[in-house]
């Protein structure tokens, strides 16, 4: 069993004449799509063919881009400092950005058709694109001219993609220096962030004191990443005619502010039970002032949860087959077929993701595997992302890029079968873990969450202005802390650097990647509530309700559950189940 994952299935290598070929194929796709667009779009004339030859191109072209795109990011994820990628990383964005001029006017095209829905009745091929198609139609208004786009993804490359590589390349490449029991170390930042779930108080505040220090060797260049990002971001929202970065996440998350405002005012009236719950749990490890942000992953009991990463995955795969073999035969398919990389290592990014091959009907799992109860969450976490695009594998690849806060809600389902079965198995000992386990996730989920959002929302307000620097940045995200975990945490240690290695404070295309979180945990745990209510019966629903997320708006794909989203009741309830275990977690303790 390798602990490194397989790529072979998209290319053997950098070298190998399939890659080279691919990568030099693109200039002459391009060419062929941009004089196709330019004798497509001169007229409306036979405008079904015209149609049906667009989906057709799209589709194959998505295709062809995302496995080249997919090999050489995936590739980069683990080795930031492999040239050979970051090479053909240049050149096909260069190339890709190549199309921006093309992609605008056959948009632009499409939202002038003022028939679609006569078209589309008259076509059965072109009804089953129908969500796709309107949705273009909709998002005209949003495209700039032909030109605008061009220039715009030209900039890109040497905008706010070079600023995610030298971000991504600091933090990956960071090393911290920390003194344990007697020894120097040098160690990987991602390693060193692991150590916050050390059975061992010493070594968790060392860790803490080290991070902290050592950032100041490169606060200066993360900064600048964020601040170049972040004003690229308000330029093209504003060219583009949103009122705010945040409407331009809302429309392409399919969400509208009246369901994300319902879901703030009741994340917000949560708040003291979550302070309740961190308070308790300072009071347990012996802090009277609130729980040091060190402390927030630290273990309550001296119950063994260890979980190497064997017994990791016989966990994960175990309780996920008390909900599906569906499901269980994903993650085993996962765990045999080598998709995942598994242990953190010097040069490879932090954090976990999940990426979806749907052109392959695969997907791939990075991991930085720490042996703790919450890496072997994290993992049943990823999973769901991936069973999530198995449950798409049927649908079109046009018809299956679902939106942000949809895209946590299978991984969220997930880490809550795996809490749950965990508490019921355990110990009285180490029931109470899991179940804090999961309280301090779901604590991350909705109070950690709230302080990014307001974060962002801040660091946007105040860029508008200019450059921030690195002590205006970390004071923005200390008062954002301040507002969300009220007294709950130590005002004396709280994190003011969590805006460098958190990766989706740098996605340009995806800003406030912060608010899904917490709609995924709050849509997923009504799910599990309708799970337990409905049985075997549930999970077939469940994988239909997944199967059609990448052609409907949210309000649309949660009504198939009859859950209204912009109904605040909604999310009341969802997160009184969190209350009911924080009061359960408090008598047990």
């Amino acid at each position: 069993m390798s602990l490194n994952w397989s790529l072979e299935e998209l290319y053997s290598s950098f070298e190998s004449n399939e890659f080279k070929g691919d990568l030099q194929k693109t200039n002459t796709l391009i060419e062929d799509y941009n004089s196709w667009v330019n004798n497509t779009t001169t007229s409306y004339d036979n405008v079904i063919d015209k149609l049906h030859e667009y989906i057709n191109k799209a589709s194959s072209l998505k295709n062809f881009f995302f496995k080249l795109g997919s090999f050489i990011e995936l590739s980069l994820s683990v080795n930031t400092k492999n040239t050979e990628a970051l090479k053909a990383s240049d050149i096909l964005n260069q190339n890709v950005s190549n199309m921006a001029e093309s992609d605008a006017k056959i948009e632009k095209w499409i939202g002038g058709i003022s028939n679609i829905d006569e078209l589309l009745e008259k076509a059965p091929f072109l009804k089953e694109y129908e969500f796709f198609l309107k949705e273009k139609v909709e998002l005209n208004k949003y495209i700039l001219s032909e030109k605008e786009e061009k220039v715009i993804a030209k900039m890109q490359n040497t905008g706010s993609n070079a600023w995610l590589k030298l971000k991504d390349s600091l933090i990956s490449n960071h090393k911290v220096e920390l003194n344990i029991k007697g020894e120097k170390k040098e160690l990987p930042l991602t390693v060193v962030l692991n150590m916050a779930h050390d059975k061992d108080r010493e070594i968790r505040k060392t860790a803490y004191e080290a991070e902290i220090e050592s950032y100041k060797k490169i606060e200066d260049g993360v900064a600048a990443a964020l601040n170049a990002i972040k004003g690229e971001v308000l330029t093209i929202s504003d060219l583009r005619g949103y009122k705010s970065p945040l409407e331009m996440s809302l429309i392409n998350s399919r969400m509208d502010e009246e369901s994300l405002n319902a879901m703030l005012e009741a994340m917000k009236e949560s708040l003291p039970i979550f302070r309740k719950y961190l308070r308790k749990k300072a009071e347990l490890l012996g802090y009277k002032n609130g729980l040091p942000f060190y402390e927030l992953y630290a273990p309550i009991s001296d119950a063994d949860m260890e979980f190497s990463y064997e017994k990791g995955k016989k966990f994960v795969e175990d309780n996920f087959r008390t909900f599906s073999d569906n499901l269980a035969d994903f993650a085993k398919m996962a765990f045999d077929k080598n998709w995942i990389d598994v242990m953190p290592k010097e040069g490879k990014v932090g954090g976990a993701f999940c990426e979806n091959l749907h052109f392959l009907g695969e997907s791939r799992f990075l991991l930085n595997y720490g042996n703790s109860f919450n890496d072997v969450v994290t993992m049943a976490h990823e999973l769901g992302h991936g069973f999530h695009g198995e449950c798409l594998k049927s649908e079109a690849v046009l018809n299956a890029d679902y939106p942000m806060p949809i895209a946590e809600t299978a991984s969220t389902f997930c880490e809550t079968i795996v809490m749950k079965a965990g508490i019921k198995a355990g110990s009285k000992e180490e029931a109470l873990s899991i179940l804090e386990t999961e309280i301090s996730g779901c604590t991350q989920v909705i109070v950690d969450i709230y302080s990014r959002f307001l974060f962002e929302s801040e660091l946007f307000e105040r860029r508008k202005n200019g450059a921030l620097s690195a002590e205006e940045i970390k004071e923005i995200m200390l008062n954002a802390q301040r507002d969300a975990y009220g007294d709950g945490l130590d005002p004396e240690y709280l994190h003011p650097y969590m805006w460098t290695w958190k990766p989706h404070y740098y996605y340009a295309n995806s800003n406030f990647y912060n608010f899904p979180y917490a709609f995924g945990l709050l849509f997923s745990k009504g799910l599990y509530a309708e799970y337990l209510k409905s049985g075997k019966d549930f999970p077939k629903v469940y994988e239909e309700l997944l199967s059609i997320t990448g052609k409907n708006k949210l309000a649309d794909v949660t009504k198939v559950m009859n859950i209204d989203i912009r109904n605040v009741d909604f999310w009341r309830a969802s997160l009184k189940t969190i209350e009911e275990d924080i009061e359960e977690f408090i008598k047990l303790s």
